[in-house]
């Protein structure tokens, strides 16, 4: 299945903008990876940096949706996760598509704060297509904000039914 998704993702990025910094890339079950920050994981300095990510993206809850938009006219899922990590001169791809093949892999279960969750939101498809940004990890309970079509910036959880479903990855840019 995992060979699937990753198959799709490659087909499928699309890629509207770019980032026009390069990134290293490096391997990691196989799937193609970027690493953009130097430091360990969960060194006090990524929690700082991670911490201030999310207060970012928190800036912008409530801000309506609208596609490609990257100000508090409005905002896209992408557009919320790049403008958020920008604001620690961390620069990644502007679209999900790209986004999904940034960082490292993650399990499900052992995602933290400042992880990425992609999801494949279309019916009948697992095409990613919407991404996320953790804001709160635990045991069993994992807390994302994103823009949405329906309702724009929000916050939700991973464990409502309809998230639940058409999530398909986690990965780890810090």
């Amino acid at each position: 299945m995992r060979k699937i998704t990753y198959i799709l993702v490659l087909l499928i990025s699309i890629t509207a903008c770019k980032s026009t910094k390069k990134a290293k890339t490096s391997s990691k079950k196989n799937q193609k990876t970027t690493k953009v920050a130097n430091t360990p994981t969960n060194s006090k300095a990524d929690t700082k940096v991670i911490n201030n990510i999310i207060q970012t993206a928190e800036k912008y809850n409530g801000v309506r949706y609208k596609y490609g938009g990257t100000t508090k006219k409005g905002m896209d899922c992408s557009g919320l996760i790049t403008t958020a990590f920008n604001s620690e001169n961390i620069q990644l791809p502007r679209t999900t598509g790209s986004l999904a093949t940034t960082g490292n892999w993650v399990d499900v279960k052992e995602v933290q704060k400042g992880d990425l969750l992609f999801f494949a939101t279309s019916k009948n498809s697992r095409r990613i297509n919407h991404v996320g940004l953790v804001t709160e990890a635990r045991r069993g309970f994992v807390e994302f904000i994103h823009s949405t079509t329906s309702a724009g910036v929000i916050t939700s959880k991973l464990s409502e039914k309809y998230w639940y479903f058409a999530f398909v990855q986690a990965r780890r840019i810090l």
